[in-house]
């Protein structure tokens, strides 16, 4: 199992939300972060993994998911014209036929936790403005519904991601409006928000993607087995409850 204790300097420790009620301390939450970019088929993998451990979580409607935003390639252009099997032969120096059977791998992991993944329609995307638009929907208290259509549209749909009328049709079905996300593509809004994500990525030594972080102290890198992530649950559970005096 891929686990590690993280030590940070004091301002980067969660501070742990409690109540006192009848001079009970009550917990309020566990923070999960989350490292990923859109285009990264292994986080989406990851996503339904972790969703799996969380299922099998007791406390599991105490736990608060952040997703941070990561850039594997910021310095993408968007091609919509081309495949994402393409775009990786030619960066990458493979042919297309390896291309194809290194996406078809994948697409098979994929599919062992019920994700269908098209890599054939899938568009070579930079992901910047769809960190920006998950930022807003954080916002809006539905950044995890949106991380999940983006995902979808990405490697499912075949939908240009970094298309704003694409992140707009996403954010209606969801409930958001129209009128907030095309303004907010139109400005810089949350481009600081993106970059200190990524900048923390980088403090914390994150070089790949997914990267799980259990309030601030347990991290898991990769999409590992849902039983690691259950374990990590439980860890950092445990030792919050500790920490906190809670019986």
């Amino acid at each position: 199992m891929h686990e590690m204790c993280i030590s940070k300097p004091q301002k980067m420790r969660t501070k742990l939300s409690f109540k006192r009620l009848n001079n009970r301390i009550i917990k309020i939450i566990m923070k999960v972060e989350i490292w990923s970019d859109v285009m990264c088929p292994f986080c989406y993998i990851g996503k339904r993994k972790f969703e799996m451990a969380l299922a099998e979580f007791v406390n599991q409607q105490d736990v608060q998911i952040i997703w941070k935003s990561f850039q594997l390639n910021p310095d993408m252009i968007t091609e919509p014209a081309k495949s994402v099997n393409q775009h990786l032969a030619e960066v990458k120096g493979w042919s297309i036929d390896y291309a194809n059977r290194m996406s078809e791998h994948v697409t098979q992991i994929a599919k062992e936790v019920g994700l269908t993944y098209n890599m054939d329609k899938a568009i070579p995307a930079n992901s910047f403005d769809a960190h920006r638009f998950s930022h807003l929907a954080k916002e809006h208290g539905l950044q995890n519904e949106v991380e999940e259509q983006l995902f979808a549209a990405y490697f499912t749909e075949g939908q240009n991601t970094a298309d704003h009328k694409t992140l707009i049709k996403i954010g209606a079905a969801l409930g958001l409006d129209e009128a907030e996300i095309k303004q907010m593509l139109e400005s810089n809004v949350y481009a600081d928000a993106v970059q200190k994500d990524i900048y923390e990525a980088n403090e914390l030594g994150i070089r790949g993607v997914p990267f799980f972080l259990f309030n601030n102290k347990y991290a898991i890198s990769g999409a590992q087995q849902p039983q690691a992530l259950l374990h990590a649950l439980n860890k950092a559970w445990q030792e919050m409850e500790e920490d906190a005096h809670i019986i």
